[in-house]
C-alpha cells in the first residue's frame, strides 16, 4: 500500500513524491469538454500527468454530454487496458455502475467534482470531493462584512439538484440564517440558472421585478452573470454586493463598472480548474505505488475581493474573457488553447 503524504510536494529528481516508479496507462474520461472552462481544466488536469514519467501514456474522451458516449468511452479504456481511470461524472449517478465495473476490472477508478453515489472501496478507488460547503463559509463571511447591517440575499447554482450548488447554497443559509440579519429570497437551495448566461439574464430579470430589494448575490459561476447584472443598472437600482467565482471577463466587467460609476463589492473563489490536478494526483499516486495525499478533496482558495486592496479584483483585457486568471495554467497559456 502506498504511504501517503500531505499533497504535491516534491520527491528527488523532481518527480513529484505522489509519481510512483510502476509504470501506467491513465485514461482521462471527461462526461462533457465543450466549453472554456472544461477546455482549461483538462489541459490542467494534462500537464498534472505528464509531471509523473511513469505515465507512459493518457488516453482522454470527451463524452459530448451524452450518456450512452460517455458509458463506451469509459468501458472502453477499461478494455484497452488502462490502469487508472479519472473521470468527471456529469451523469452523476447514472454512471455509478459503469464506475463500478472499471474499478470491479482492477481499474484505480477516481471520479471527481460532481459526486456520481456509491462509496469509497465499494464502486470506485476515491471520489475526489470539491468542498463546495467551504465555498458557502466563504461567500458567508464575506457577505457579513459587505453587508454588516444584513439584507435580502439571492443564491444561484447550475442545474437542478446538483452537489456542488447544494452544499454551496446549505452552508450559506446555515451561517447566514444563524446571523439574523439576512433574508434569503428566490427558490430554495438556489435558483437554477444551468450556469447559462441567457438563463441566468432572466433569472435575474424576474427576480428584479419580483423583489423591490435585493442586497446581496451568491453563485458558483461569476461568469455566466455578467449579461444579466446589467438588468439592475437599467431597473435603475445598484449591481448587489456579489460573492461568486472569478473569471476574466467578470473582472474586467468589474472594473468597467466601477470606472463608469456603477462599482459595486465583489469577492470570487477560484473558479476550480485545478480541481482534475488533485484527482490526477491521487490517481497516479494509487496506480504507481507513489505517496497518496492525504487530502482527497478540493477546495477553491479566495482570490479576488473589492474590500481588501491586498486582494485587487483582476483584468486581463488583452486576452479572452474565457479565461481563469485563478488557474495555474496561465492566462497566455489558456488563450493559447482557445486558438
Amino acid at each position: 500500500m502506498p504511504a501517503e503524504s500531505e499533497g504535491t510536494t516534491e520527491a528527488a529528481g523532481d518527480v513529484p513524491s505522489w509519481c510512483g516508479p510502476n509504470e501506467i496507462t491513465l485514461g482521462f474520461a471527461d462526461g462533457f469538454g465543450g466549453n472554456s472552462w472544461r477546455l482549461v481544466t483538462t489541459e490542467s488536469g494534462r500537464q498534472e500527468a505528464a509531471l509523473c514519467p511513469s505515465v507512459k501514456e493518457l488516453i482522454y474522451t470527451d463524452g459530448q454530454g451524452d450518456l450512452q458516449k460517455s458509458i463506451s468511452d469509459i468501458q472502453g479504456m477499461v478494455a484497452k487496458g488502462v490502469n487508472a481511470l479519472v473521470v468527471f461524472p456529469d451523469a452523476s449517478e447514472a454512471i455509478l455502475p459503469t464506475l463500478k465495473e472499471a474499478f470491479d476490472a482492477g481499474v484505480v477508478t477516481v471520479p471527481y467534482r460532481v459526486f456520481p453515489g456509491g462509496a469509497d472501496g465499494v464502486d470506485y478507488t476515491k471520489y475526489v470531493a470539491l468542498d463546495a460547503k467551504n465555498d458557502g463559509h466563504n461567500y458567508a463571511e464575506w457577505l457579513k462584512k459587505a453587508l454588516p447591517e444584513g439584507g435580502n440575499i439571492l443564491v444561484l447554482s447550475g442545474p437542478k439538484g446538483n452537489s456542488q450548488g447544494t452544499d454551496m447554497a446549505t452552508q450559506l443559509r446555515e451561517e447566514l440564517g444563524a446571523d439574523g440579519k439576512f433574508t434569503f429570497i428566490g427558490e430554495e437551495p438556489f435558483e437554477v440558472t444551468n450556469w447559462d448566461p441567457a438563463l441566468s439574464q432572466q433569472v435575474l430579470t424576474a427576480a428584479i421585478a419580483k423583489y423591490p430589494q435585493i442586497d446581496g448575490i451568491a453563485s458558483d459561476f461569476g461568469p455566466s452573470l455578467v449579461g444579466a447584472l446589467p438588468e439592475f443598472t437599467k431597473a435603475g437600482k445598484p449591481i448587489p454586493a456579489l460573492a461568486t467565482s472569478d473569471g476574466n471577463v467578470l473582472g474586467c466587467f468589474w472594473q468597467e463598472q466601477e470606472a463608469a460609476g456603477n462599482g459595486f463589492p465583489m469577492m470570487t473563489v477560484q473558479t476550480g480548474n485545478d480541481h482534475a490536478r488533485t484527482a490526477m494526483d491521487y490517481a497516479i499516486a494509487v496506480a504507481t505505488g507513489g505517496e497518496v495525499p492525504a487530502v482527497a478533496a478540493h477546495q477553491h482558495q479566495l482570490f479576488e475581493d473589492s474590500l481588501d486592496p491586498a486582494m485587487p479584483v483582476q483584468c486581463r483585457d488583452d486576452l479572452p474573457g474565457d479565461v481563469y486568471l485563478s488557474a495555474q495554467l496561465s492566462g497566455d497559456d489558456q488563450a493559447a488553447l482557445m486558438k
